[in-house]
């Protein structure tokens, strides 16, 4: 039997902690208050909530109730509904581990921000010095070619702290650490928040959370940008749901928590939100910077704006400096190391590897890939991964994780294993979301992701989308081809 499967959550707290912990990442740092500002500020809550119940806590829901069922990998799980269904499993694992990869180096980004941010090495052009110092960035193919050392040895540190931490046992490994990571988040950013409502010109920026454009609401666009965020901001169908909730023990409350899961995670980046509106309201008053060319997402945010706000803010920038890049970088880790856990699981229980063995392999395999983005080219084959696996192979995944569970395998007995021990209940509204209207707005979600993508493509983004939907096609089916080790990854009761 595999190592993996013997493993259980020590308390409900540890597993709260670990989803929490996976949900709250890069996204919710650097996404979410480009995604509010964007859409009508203080109005696109309203979509937004309303995409937290629809979309966010109903598909929690099912992967919790997947899980928590099953007591299996995602690979084993789809393999006990469906020998034909293994394929769909391992796509997914594949993706969840593509996507790993990359964002280790996004995580390294940081980690050399942390550096930086004491001296403010970036200077006076921090966008700059980001591009030419840091990353080396080039357009160029001969790129590839180029290592940029100081990026490879920061990834590298962080695959090695991800091994250190998922080959211990799961309450030991990703249950302390979550324990410990999480709270120090939160203080740390509880702490920028206040700090940052001190400062001159902080009613600037977080009045526009409360000063809502009406008109958003009849934008479909808007409606669907709250849709994405929830699916990013909770990492929906990426299985951790369901590989975290497989390690439950019996007489659990599923719905109570995954309700506390999904508000704790929106609590988080709206409060966060807070914070990150003052501090570029301060800087829009300093500077004479208008608002708006200041609100940005991504490594725009955090590399480029927010290293141009430390600069004006003095003495005071080498104390919120680090804390800032700190906060990146315990988010990071925490969503890492649960997207590497629905990996490492899925690999242990159907080959038979132990739990050390296994990570060792994940991660030497996923640091070899990561190289690719340490590179001159690696920033440009970087985004377009990520616009490649959020867009088009992350909302297909969820697309057929809604078919499955909701048409081919019996509902009905979901819904009883949500109920059997939470104060809160499901019933035939939760399976007419998750069997009709989830499915739609996914499917609607994936359209617009699939064209933006393929129009903005030029021809290295192209070739490069090519290469990955073949190995998103081919590995998946060689990996279910390949014969299980473990003799009870073929019992299907």
């Amino acid at each position: 039997m595999s190592e993996a499967k013997k493993s259980e959550w020590n308390s409900n707290f540890a597993f709260m902690m670990a989803m929490i912990g996976s949900a709250v990442g890069l996204g919710n740092i650097w996404r979410f208050p480009n995604v509010l500002y964007s859409n009508g500020g203080g109005s696109f809550m309203i979509p937004y909530i309303v995409s937290l119940f629809l979309l966010g806590i109903s598909f929690v829901l099912v992967e919790y109730a997947v899980g928590y069922k099953f007591k299996k990998s995602i690979a084993r799980i789809l393999f006990t509904i469906s020998k034909k269904l293994e394929p769909v499993a391992w796509f997914i694992v594949l993706v969840v581990f593509l996507i790993a990869t990359y964002y280790v180096c996004v995580v390294g980004w940081d980690l050399i921000y942390i550096i930086l941010s004491f001296t403010k090495a970036w200077g006076a052009n921090p966008d700059l010095f980001f591009s030419s110092n840091v990353l080396q960035a080039t357009d160029s193919l001969s790129g590839i070619f180029h290592f940029v050392p100081m990026v490879l040895a920061s990834v590298f540190a962080i695959w090695v702290v991800a091994w250190l931490i998922i080959k211990r046992d799961l309450n030991d490994g990703i249950g302390r650490v979550n324990k410990i990571l999480l709270p120090l988040l939160c203080l740390i950013v509880i702490g920028i928040v206040a700090f940052s409502l001190t400062l001159p010109g902080a009613s600037i920026g977080y009045s526009q959370i409360f000063a809502p454009d009406w008109n958003a609401l009849t934008n479909l666009n808007v409606w669907l940008a709250a849709f994405g965020q929830i699916i990013f901001s909770l990492s929906l169908g990426m299985a951790i749901a369901m590989t975290y909730a497989s390690y439950l023990p019996d007489k659990t409350n599923l719905v109570d928590s995954a309700v506390t899961v999904a508000f704790s995670n929106s609590a988080f980046e709206v409060f966060n939100s807070i914070g990150i509106f003052s501090i570029l309201g301060f800087m829009a008053l300093t500077s004479g910077i208008p608002f708006n060319e200041l609100v940005t997402e991504g490594t725009g945010l955090a590399f480029v704006v927010f290293p141009q706000v430390f600069n004006t803010m003095g003495g005071i920038g080498h104390i919120i400096g680090p804390l800032f890049f700190i906060c990146i970088l315990f988010a990071g880790i925490t969503s890492l190391i649960a997207l590497l856990e629905v990996v490492s699981y899925s690999i242990s229980e159907k080959f038979d590897i132990n739990r050390k063995k296994t990570t060792i392999m994940v991660c030497v395999i996923g640091f070899l890939i990561s190289t690719i983005f340490t590179t001159g080219i690696g920033s440009t084959i970087l985004g377009i991964f990520d616009a490649y696996l959020n867009n088009f192979a992350l909302l297909f995944g969820i697309l057929l994780e809604c078919i499955i569970f909701g048409w081919i395998y019996k509902f009905d007995d979901l819904i009883e294993t949500l109920n059997k021990n939470s104060k809160i209940k499901v019933g035939k509204t939760w399976k007419a979301v998750i069997k009709y209207i989830l499915p739609i707005c996914i499917f609607v979600f994936w359209i617009q992701g699939v064209y933006s993508t393929l129009t903005t493509a030029d021809t290295l983004s192209v070739a490069i989308m090519l290469l990955l939907t073949a190995i998103v096609i081919i590995v998946p089916v060689i990996l279910s081809k390949l014969p299980a080790a473990n003799e009870e990854y073929y019992n299907t009761e």
